[in-house]
């Protein structure tokens, strides 16, 4: 699946077994938004499997992107179905660290 509403961004979907993965390049901002809500929903909604959304070719995210992110993570913990980000370039890791954020989308150790 190729969400390209322009050429600076694109989220395509990998599914290997029972995880899926959304591989973001080029910019996720307020132009895009509604085309990555798209292409999100229906995966946020499959709970057989986890999500994974990849940014290692992401070169941007603006606070609308931010909010996608969060607001997959909400339904994807309201269902109780796992939802992970990897690959954080540099300069999108210290947006999320300044904004706190990092520690929700980091996989979390069973405690028990």
């Amino acid at each position: 699946m190729n969400t390209n509403k322009n050429d600076k961004f694109k989220a395509e979907t990998e599914v290997n077994n029972n995880t899926c993965t959304v591989y973001l390049s080029g910019e996720l901002d307020l132009s895009v938004a509604p085309d990555f809500r798209n292409t999100m929903e229906p995966l946020v909604a499959n709970t057989d499997q986890d999500l994974i959304v990849n940014l290692k070719d992401l070169k941007y995210i603006d606070s609308t992107g931010i909010g996608i992110l969060l607001s997959i993570l909400k339904a994807r913990h309201a269902k109780d179905a796992s939802f992970m980000v990897e690959e954080v370039p540099g300069n999108i890791q210290k947006l999320f660290d300044m904004t706190g954020i990092t520690k929700f989308f980091v996989p979390q150790e069973n405690s028990q």
